[in-house]
């Protein structure tokens, strides 16, 4: 039994579970833009470069960063592909056809050797695109959620670990590139939409997917600084720092939409 593997591959599942379930109650109760915020944090992908630190040390955590980088610049064009499409198609047709952009996005990512310019370029490039549509989708309500079934936060559960045990031993069968992409994978948000979109509609999932893509940029400062930190403070303090970039980042977007809130609020 390889325990380097499944055991990262258990981590993974469980926080990736523990994060969507968290979102989906968090959209139902205060809508799209909170649970997106959960959904960005990279809380998911920070225990897969924790077992990199473990197993390959920093220089290898610093290589994967700037290898993310790029790759997160495909998770972008997944939530903008997935939000159009769920404006009229089914949860299958629209996750089905954004993953299969992603693919593509990724077999591009994959053929090029990225330095940090290039790739912080290459984001530049796909925010200054992605947030614009994005805000056409973001501002759908959530519909009023019907009452809970004894099974449904279990089931939940189990959707999103299977999705993320199938994409992360789907990476491995299929050679090291693949894994490498598989990790930084878009489960979280597949797995919300796949969650949502049944439950809440495509217009209300696509909505929280949308919302999410702001959040996304926190991302791109962590890869950043734990590329450029690793091996210069361990791969444990960058790895900490990284985080809390990722989630000051998003905290303070909230901020700023109550701020705007309430400017609103008092100019009437």
């Amino acid at each position: 039994m390889d325990v380097s593997f499944w055991m990262p591959l258990v981590m993974k599942m469980l926080t990736s579970a523990a994060i969507v379930v968290a979102a989906s109650l968090v959209v139902e109760r205060s809508g799209p833009f909170l649970g997106a915020m959960i959904a960005t944090l990279p809380i998911s992908a920070g225990p897969a470069y924790a077992f990199l630190a473990l197993d390959h040390g920093s220089e290898f955590v610093a290589t994967s960063a700037l290898a993310g980088l790029a790759v997160s610049a495909a998770t972008v064009v997944y939530m903008i592909v997935y939000a159009a499409a769920a404006q009229r198609g089914g949860v299958l047709a629209s996750v089905g056809s954004a993953l299969a952009i992603w693919a593509v996005s990724i077999w591009i990512v994959l053929g090029i050797r990225w330095s940090l310019g290039g790739a912080l370029a290459l984001n530049a490039g796909i925010y200054a695109l992605a947030i614009p549509i994005a805000r056409q989708f973001s501002a759908a309500a959530m519909p009023v959620s019907q009452a809970k079934r004894p099974w449904d936060i279990p089931f939940r559960a189990a959707l999103v670990m299977s999705v993320v045990g199938v994409t992360i031993v789907a990476g491995r069968t299929l050679g090291p590139s693949v894994a490498a992409a598989a990790a930084l994978a878009p489960v979280v948000l597949m797995s919300l939409a796949l969650i949502l979109h049944p439950r809440a509609g495509g217009v209300a999932a696509a909505s929280v997917v949308a919302n999410g893509v702001p959040g996304m940029v926190g991302f791109v400062g962590a890869l950043t600084l734990l590329h450029l930190c690793a091996v210069r403070l361990g791969a444990a303090a960058s790895l900490l720092l990284a985080l809390g970039v990722s989630i000051g980042w998003n905290a303070c977007l909230v901020a700023l939409r109550r701020w705007r809130r309430s400017v609103r609020a008092g100019m009437r």
